[in-house]
C-alpha cells in the first residue's frame, strides 16, 4: 500500500485525537468531562505543582538546619545540642519526603501538606522564640513568617486555613512576655509592621487566586458553550445539506414512481412501483424527522405517537399508544434513542414476533422517562440471540451511552416486552 494512502497515519485528526486522549489520560479524565471537573483538574494540578515547590523550599531550609546543626557557634545560639536535635532534623526529613510521595492524591495529598507547614511553622516559632537573647521579635528569623503567610496563601487561599501564620506573631509576643522579655515601644512597632505586612499578603493573594480562578471558570465555560454552539451550527448545515440533496432526490423518486404508476399496465409491475413509492416516502418521512432532532425542533411524544399510527397503518397490527406524566424536552441524543428502540421493537414485532397486538407505553416521571413496549407474538430466548441479528445489542449499547437501562423479559410462547428507562435528563 502506498505510504500516503495508509490511514491514520500523519492525519490532522489522527494527531489532535492522540493529543487529547494523552491530556485526558494524563488529567484521569473522560471523554464526556463536564466544566466543573475540568476546573476540579485544573485546581488540583494547580496544587500539586505549587505542592512541589513546597518541597523544594523545605530542602533549602533543612540545608540551611543542617549547617546550623553543624556550626557550634550557630547550634548553641538556638541551644541545639546533643543527639536530640539530629534525631528532630532526620523527623523533618521524613516528613517532608512523606508529604512530597501523596501530594498527587485528591483529598490525601492536601491534608498531609497542610498539616506539615503547620509543623515547619511550629518549629519555625520556636527557633525565634528559643534564644534568650536576640529571640522573639528581635530575632532575625522573625522575618521567615513572611515566608509561611505567603506560602499558606497559595496552597489553601481561605481565610480560616491562612490563620495559624497569623497567628504566629501574637504567640511570639505571648512567649517573650512569659519568658520575662520586655516588649520594648521599638518591638511593639515590629509586631504592628508585621501584621501589616501579613495583611497585605493575604488580602493581594487571596484576590489574585480568586480572580484567577474565576476567569479559569469562566474560560472553561465559554469553551464548552462555543463546541456546543460549533456543534449545533453544524447540524444545521448538515441538516441544509441533506434537505437539499438526499431530501430533493427522494422527492424526485416519488414523482417519478407516480408518473411511470400512471403509464405501467401490468398489475405485477403496478404493485411493485407503488412499494416503491411508499418505501421512498417512508424514506422521506425519516429524512424529515431525523433534520427535526438535528435541529432540535422534535417533539418526542407526538413523534412516537405519529410513528405508531404509521406503522399500524402499514402492516395492520393492532397497536396501543398510551403517553403519561408531564411531558418535557429531552436531548437530541435521548430521543433519538428512544425513537430507534420504538423502532427496532415493532419492527421485531412485525417481522419476528408474528405479534397480533402491541402495547407501547410513555411515561414521563421525576425519575427519567421510561418506554415500555410489550407484544403477544410467539417470543424468544433473550440469552439465546441469533448469529447476525443485533438488534438487542444496540439498544443495549444506546441505553449504556446515555446511563439508562433496558430490561428484555420474553420466553418462547409467552411473547416479549422492552422496558427502557432513562434518567431525568433536560436539553
Amino acid at each position: 500500500m502506498d505510504s500516503d494512502l495508509r490511514p491514520g497515519d500523519d492525519h490532522p485528526a489522527h494527531d489532535l485525537k492522540a493529543r487529547v486522549r494523552a491530556v485526558l489520560e494524563r488529567r484521569n479524565l473522560t471523554d464526556n468531562v463536564s466544566a466543573e471537573q475540568a476546573a476540579a483538574s485544573w485546581e488540583q494540578d494547580r496544587f500539586v505543582a505549587r505542592a512541589r515547590a513546597l518541597f523544594y523550599a523545605r530542602m533549602m531550609f533543612l540545608t540551611l538546619g543542617l549547617l546550623i546543626l553543624a556550626v557550634p557557634a550557630w547550634s548553641g545560639y538556638f541551644g541545639f545540642n546533643g543527639p536530640i536535635s539530629f534525631l528532630g532534623y532526620f523527623a523533618m526529613l521524613i516528613y517532608s519526603v512523606a508529604n512530597l510521595l501523596v501530594i498527587d492524591h485528591p483529598k490525601a495529598g492536601r491534608w498531609v501538606t497542610y498539616l506539615s507547614l503547620c509543623i515547619d511553622l511550629l518549629i519555625t516559632v520556636v527557633l525565634i522564640a528559643r534564644p534568650q537573647v536576640g529571640g522573639g521579635l528581635q530575632s532575625p528569623l522573625l522575618a521567615t513568617q513572611l515566608l509561611f503567610t505567603t506560602l499558606f496563601a497559595i496552597l489553601f487561599p481561605k481565610p480560616l486555613a491562612i490563620l495559624p501564620p497569623l497567628l504566629a506573631l501574637p504567640i511570639t509576643t505571648r512567649l517573650d512576655l512569659l519568658l520575662n522579655r520586655s516588649v520594648t515601644a521599638v518591638e511593639l512597632l515590629t509586631l504592628l509592621w508585621y501584621l501589616g505586612l501579613n495583611f497585605i499578603i493575604v488580602y493581594v493573594l487571596v484576590y489574585l487566586n480568586e480572580r484567577e480562578a474565576t476567569a479559569h471558570r469562566e474560560v472553561v465555560s465559554l469553551q464548552g458553550d462555543l463546541k456546543e454552539l460549533a456543534v449545533v451550527e453544524e447540524r444545521n448545515r448538515l441538516a441544509r445539506e441533506i434537505h437539499d440533496g438526499l431530501g430533493a432526490s427522494l422527492s424526485s423518486m416519488i414523482i417519478q414512481a407516480e408518473y411511470i404508476l400512471n403509464l405501467a399496465r401490468e398489475d405485477g409491475l403496478r404493485t411493485e412501483i407503488r412499494e416503491m413509492k411508499a418505501t421512498a416516502e417512508e424514506s422521506i418521512e425519516e429524512l424529515r424527522r431525523n433534520l427535526r432532532m438535528m435541529r432540535d425542533d422534535f417533539e418526542l411524544a407526538q413523534g412516537l405517537e405519529d410513528y405508531v399510527k404509521t406503522f399500524r397503518d402499514r402492516t395492520g397490527q393492532t397497536i396501543h399508544f398510551e403517553r403519561t406524566g408531564l411531558t418535557r424536552k429531552l436531548p437530541p441524543d435521548a430521543q433519538l434513542a428512544l425513537f430507534r428502540i420504538l423502532q427496532e421493537c415493532l419492527s421485531n414485532a412485525a417481522k419476528h414476533a408474528e405479534a397480533k397486538e402491541v402495547q407501547v407505553r410513555l411515561d414521563f416521571s421525576a425519575e427519567g422517562v421510561h418506554l415500555v413496549v410489550r407484544d403477544n407474538g410467539k417470543g424468544f430466548d433473550p440469552g439465546r440471540t441469533p448469529r447476525g441479528h443485533y438488534g438487542l445489542l444496540n439498544m443495549r449499547e444506546r441505553a449504556m451511552k446515555l446511563g439508562g437501562s433496558i430490561v428484555v423479559d420474553s420466553a418462547p410462547g409467552a411473547g416479549a416486552q422492552v422496558a427502557f428507562s432513562l434518567p431525568c435528563l433536560s436539553a
